[in-house]
């Protein structure tokens, strides 16, 4: 019966690295493990220490914030216990730790390398967490590149790549995976030779621009991305890399969720593609997208934020909590937009439903011969 992340861990966590190979479901349990709050517990990323194992992380005075983000709490504690009790991971150390919120540059960044029993070497970028912050940077992803997280991730890279020898993994979940393959294609080339495979789990893609940058091709054989069956976060600016299909538990948004990731043994239950009705709204979000002038963009981006930044909560979190009081600020702010800015969000939106529109009576066209021939 298929499982998730945990189950996998619990179930073949009692092989060893020597016995079976890093898997690409190991990537994601430790790209999922990235997430987890390690501030002040695993070494940062400019000191030379030896880094942190499981069972000193498990007996430090801060062990309880590891699981500040109450989103994955319970799941989170349970992944982390069960990797403890297991062979394959319980030796590994953590290090070169850096997190990074600047909500000036509108920018949430965290980075850390893990370091296993084998010698294994896999450095992870978090994906988007709770902050308002990492959000809005997603969506700066559709319309600047670089934004500053890509810059750091690159930065992050070339750096921690000088404090180990030899080859080693880098990967992410969402946002992170999109780091990881961003610091690939832009890293020192020393440091891009020694790249084994580049993980991204559900992340989005790139503007056509950057792609056509002639970078992508330097590492496109090692790039191993994994979408959902109903993705959306990792069908994003995806035109160019190849990926492949895992099955969920979930649908939709809850998707993007790693700990809904169908798993049969050290496997991923894999399907042939991405649904084809999800594929199509994927497809004409796209379209969208690139049919959208930068001005046009950043005025949706900022409008949204601003009035998501009105509810004054640093995070989703603290939004949804107090959901009366954010509810108030955000329909003060939508009231205070003005009118030009009003009159060009509706043309911006009005689009969006026109090529989706558009998009669907083009396949039904296409389908009605097709269902003719059936009749026949």
């Amino acid at each position: 019966m298929a499982g998730n992340i945990i189950d996998y861990v619990r179930q073949e966590g009692n092989r060893s690295l020597k016995e079976r190979p890093f898997c690409d479901v190991d990537s994601l349990v430790l790209s999922q493990f990235s997430y987890l709050k390690l501030d002040g517990m695993v070494p940062d990323v400019d000191r030379d220490a030896a880094g942190i194992s499981l069972r000193e992380l498990a007996e430090h005075a801060d062990y309880e914030k590891l699981y500040a983000d109450e989103r994955y709490r319970e799941v989170n504690r349970e992944l982390f216990e069960a990797m403890t009790k297991s062979r394959r991971f319980c030796k590994m150390k953590l290090n070169f730790h850096e997190n990074i919120i600047d909500t000036n540059k509108e920018t949430q960044f965290s980075a850390v390398t893990f370091l296993l029993e084998d010698g294994t070497v896999l450095i992870a970028f978090r994906g988007t967490d709770e902050t308002i912050v990492g959000w809005k940077e997603d969506f700066n992803m559709a319309f600047m590149e670089p934004v500053v997280g890509q810059l750091i991730s690159v930065k992050y890279l070339n750096h921690v790549a000088q404090k180990f020898d030899g080859p080693f993994l880098i990967g992410g979940h969402s946002k992170g995976g999109n780091f990881a393959v961003y610091a690939a294609m832009n890293c020192e080339k020393s440091v891009r030779e020694r790249i084994l495979k580049i993980y991204s789990h559900d992340g989005p893609g790139f503007r056509p621009e950057i792609l056509a940058s002639g970078k992508y091709e330097a590492i496109e054989s090692r790039v191993c991305k994994i979408l959902p069956h109903s993705s959306i976060v990792g069908m994003l600016l995806q035109k160019q890399e190849k990926y492949e299909v895992v099955q969920c538990r979930k649908f939709g948004l809850m998707q993007h969720n790693p700990f809904n990731w169908l798993i049969e043994g050290a496997e991923f239950v894999r399907v042939r593609d991405v649904y084809y009705g999800r594929r199509l709204l994927d497809d004409a979000m796209n379209e969208w997208i690139l049919s959208l002038s930068q001005e046009q963009l950043t005025l949706f981006v900022d409008t949204l934020f601003r009035i998501i930044e009105a509810s004054e909560a640093d995070n989703l979190i603290d939004m949804a909590a107090e959901w009366k009081k954010s509810a108030v600020g955000v329909l003060n702010a939508i009231k205070e937009i003005d009118e030009d800015t009003r009159r060009a969000l509706k043309k911006i939106i009005r689009r969006l439903f026109y090529i989706t529109s558009h998009r669907m009576k083009e396949t039904i066209r296409a389908e009605i011969p097709s269902l003719k021939h059936k009749e026949k």
